[in-house]
């Protein structure tokens, strides 16, 4: 269980967002010319070189300063820092008056997060006044009076905080990167001013709270995104202290980040990314890790330091296989950002930019035009196109207006837009990460990602008071987007308004849960291993057995995801909590004014707030501008609603913003009651579907055939797609499909041949049998993992499936 020694800075105080919002300030290495005042000296060695290229890599270059978007960036820069600078009062414990940073009590409680985070903020205000000094077009660019004033504070913070001999307090995480990494960027920008005791006290002060032994172990807080951090202060201490050593030191250590794990922190093989050992985090700490990877690649490259290791490529390797896949029109999936969802309108942040799925894709995406730089010819051109292309798509949050961007990554993915490059279109197909419970579906016109949790990955994530809510995000939470409709569906305040018990596609109790409810860094997990699916790459099957959090509650629950339609199917419903169970079908944010027609059965139904109904034995429903619903079997019992929901940021996260929002939601679940036995559900899920679409979906009987629904096995059959799904939960037969253990199976027939996949969810290792009623000439091909054991009147085969829960294939001739 982790502690909060191993979180990042708390959500009230300088993050590593903003680090990272910094970091991103780089740009394509090419000449700019500043005004003279701010003018750097040319290089005299190779640390000299180094500097001034990570001064090109936080400034920006080939950009004009006067043109948009970087002449309104700029004036914005240059009015924060003069509000920052008027501000400014250096006393005993403060250089900012609201934020004290000396701890009448230093340890590593609550309070002593505070006071060292306050101290970090200090060191990255003092930054962003660096930053206005040096870029042209701020209206400080050069100003001597500001250098003075940024000098005087680094000598107040040195002198009375951040200095060798001092014992950190607080948060490791201020004292070892956020401190370290503002401090040296500072002194990269203002390098010709610092003198040389100042840059032997500074360097003194980095060695004392980043001592080489910070990278001597892969373990603990330095893994993953912390472990690049922590290269970064340890490049950037050598480069402004001129040791070979340092550099040497950061180099090396970046290589234990490479190789791909099987649990824990890391990159995994199948495009999973995981931090914290439980949590699915390549929206937030992967975004850290490939953006401080991006920039040190930068950085080094051509020098006697250059990254040459060649695991170096699972880190190329992870654009297309862990990011990209997360990332819609501009947007990164909630499902792999962790806590970072909660965060909205931070209180530090003082231009009340709310952070969402949007913005954390765009800063994503700014890492991926840096690390092309550094990256094969073919490499660059492939991630050029999907830049160009997120670029062109994201209408609801344009990229080259980002506000979580700064000049210079505006500069680069300007650089990309303008270039030759073709727009690349968002791919079609299904990605299954068995390596942290996620699946991620696309079909012409929409995307869908599906959340779900196990013994290995965790319900949700809170900590530092962060993300207290999110308790059911993991218990089926299924999302999804239209290709030019609904990309504000959960950046637009979903998190704070919505109903937590009632998250879309998610079955739950009713009890309530405490804020944080199961501990914190992801402790919260089920005892439960058969959660996974298999995919042919573009349909799937997946399947998750539910344990609710802190619950009696038990369900199975599957999802078989084809080309216009996802179908899902919940059995084995029970409860013993003395409250009601609920499975929603959907749970849509409808904005601010929203008052989409809703019509079941070809009845609209009312549009006033407050409207709830019971819909019995409703065959299909449709949400005007959103999706269709059918419920197959002759049609089923549901309850609606139509709300307008009123919460704050704060709710969720204690260092977001108290003001209240309110957003309006029309909610559509299965009711269980109250300690349900073996209950059920069955629906399809019809994104961007029309009226008329649905009608007919409804009405044609035989599209789809449930072959089970039951707490053994739940299986369908769609005869037009030659599709067969089925998830066995126990061993049996369902179908034409026998199988002697767990297993989940998809089967696609297309004219004279059919595809046979096949996954072991319970990743024990135990072989699979199966048998397909079905007469069968000869098996084409098949995965070194599958055993032809008989072929003729029915197929046979031996599966040997491993412990990572991958897809197993077998394409074979039909007789």
């Amino acid at each position: 269980m982790h502690s909060p020694l191993l979180s990042s800075v708390p959500a009230s105080l300088l993050s590593r967002r903003a680090l990272l919002r910094a970091a991103l300030g780089a740009a394509a290495l090419v000449p700019v010319v500043l005004p003279a005042a701010a003018t750097p000296a040319h290089a005299a060695d190779a640390y000299d070189a180094l500097r001034l290229k990570w001064r090109d890599l936080l400034l920006g270059t080939g950009f004009a300063p006067a043109a948009e978007p970087f002449a309104s960036k700029l004036a914005s820069l240059g009015a924060t820092a003069r509000d920052l600078r008027s501000s400014m009062a250096p006393a005993g414990g403060s250089l900012w008056p609201d934020l004290p940073y000396a701890d009448p009590e230093p340890d590593t409680d609550a309070e002593s997060y505070t006071y060292s985070g306050n101290l970090n903020t200090s060191y990255n205000r003092l930054r962003t006044l660096a930053e206005a000094y040096s870029q042209p077009g701020t209206g400080l660019t050069g100003d001597t009076g500001l250098r003075a004033d940024i000098l005087a504070g680094l000598d107040h913070l040195h002198d009375q905080a951040y200095h060798a001999g001092q014992a950190r307090y607080g948060n490791w995480y201020s004292w070892q990167i956020g401190i370290p990494q503002a401090l040296l960027d500072i002194d990269v920008l203002l390098y010709d001013h610092l003198g040389s005791a100042r840059i032997d006290e500074h360097c003194a002060a980095v060695d004392q709270f980043v001592p080489d032994s910070a990278v001597a172990n892969y373990s603990g807080t330095s893994t993953g995104a912390n472990r690049v951090d922590l290269c970064r202060v340890l490049a950037l201490r050598g480069v402004i202290g001129k040791s070979a050593a340092k550099l040497a030191l950061a180099r090396d250590a970046l290589s234990p980040v490479f190789p791909y794990v099987t649990s824990g922190d890391g990159l995994y093989a199948d495009g999973s990314f995981i931090q914290h050992t439980y949590v699915p985090y390549a929206g937030s700490y992967g975004a850290v890790m490939l953006g401080g990877l991006s920039l040190l690649f930068a950085l080094l490259k051509g020098s006697a330091w250059e990254v040459t290791d060649g695991g170096r490529q699972v880190v190329f390797d992870s654009v297309e296989k862990a990011y990209a896949p997360f990332l819609f029109n501009g947007l990164a999936m909630d499902a792999v950002s962790g806590r970072a969802i909660s965060r909205g309108v931070q209180k530090t942040d003082t231009r009340g930019v709310r952070q969402d799925d949007h913005l954390r894709g765009h800063a994503i995406i700014a890492c991926v035009a840096l690390l092309a730089q550094s990256a094969s010819t073919a490499e660059k051109a492939r991630w050029d196109g999907m830049v160009k292309g997120w670029i062109a798509r994201d209408y609801y949050s344009p990229l080259l207006a980002s506000p979580a961007l700064g000049v210079s990554a505006l500069a680069r993915l300007k650089a990309v837009d303008d270039g030759t490059t073709a727009a690349s279109p968002e791919p079609s197909g299904h990605r299954l990460f068995p390596g942290m419970d996620r699946a991620v579906h696309r079909r012409a016109g929409w995307a869908a990602s599906l959340s779900m949790a196990s013994n290995r990955i965790t319900y949700y994530e809170n900590g530092n008071g962060e993300n207290l809510r999110a308790w059911h995000s993991g218990s089926g939470m299924l999302s999804w987007w239209g290709d030019d409709f609904a990309n504000g569906q959960y950046s637009d305040n979903f998190w704070p308004t919505v109903d937590p018990y009632r998250l879309p596609g998610t079955t739950a109790s009713r009890k309530p849960l405490a804020d944080g409810e199961g501990g914190t860094w992801g402790a919260a997990r089920p005892d439960v291993r058969w959660v996974g699916g298999t995919t042919d790459g573009t349909y799937a099957a997946v399947g998750q057995y539910l344990k609710g959090l802190s619950s009696t509650l038990l369900a199975k629950k599957s999802w078989f995801f084809l080309d216009d339609a996802v179908v899902c199917l919940g059995a084995g419903i029970h409860g013993r909590d003395g409250t009601g169970v609920e499975s929603v079908v959907e749970n849509r944010n409808l904005g601010e004014t929203g008052s989409h027609a809703f019509t079941v059965d070809g009845t609209v139904q009312p549009a006033t707030l407050g409207w709830s109904a019971t819909l019995a034995g409703a065959r299909w429903a449709h949400l005007a501008g959103h999706a269709g619903y059918v419920f197959p079997g002759g049609g089923a019992s549901l309850k609606a609603l139509r709300q307008a929901r009123t919460g704050a940021w704060s709710d969720i996260n204690k260092g977001a913003v108290t003001d209240p929002v309110t957003r309006r939601y029309l909610t559509l679940w299965f009711d269980h009651g109250t300690d349900p036995t073996w209950a059920a559900y069955s629906y399809v899920l019809m994104p961007g579907a029309s009226q008329a679409q649905t009608a007919a979906r409804a009405a044609d009987t035989g599209w789809l055939t449930v072959l089970a629904n039951a707490n053994e096995q739940q299986g369908v059959r769609v005869p037009t797609l030659g599709f067969t799904g089925i998830n066995f939960w126990l061993g049996g037969t369902v179908g034409e499909v026998t199988v002697g253990a767990p297993a989940c199976v998809l089967i696609r027939e297309s004219g004279t041949t059919a595809t046979i996949c096949v996954s072991g969810p319970l990743r024990d290792g135990a072989v699979i049998d199966l048998t397909w009623n079905r007469p069968v000439s000869a098996v084409l091909s098949q995965d070194p993992t599958v055993q032809v054991l008989a072929t003729g009147a029915a197929l046979q085969l031996r599966i040997t499936p491993g412990t990572l829960a991958a897809t197993h294939k077998a394409v074979v001739r039909l007789a």
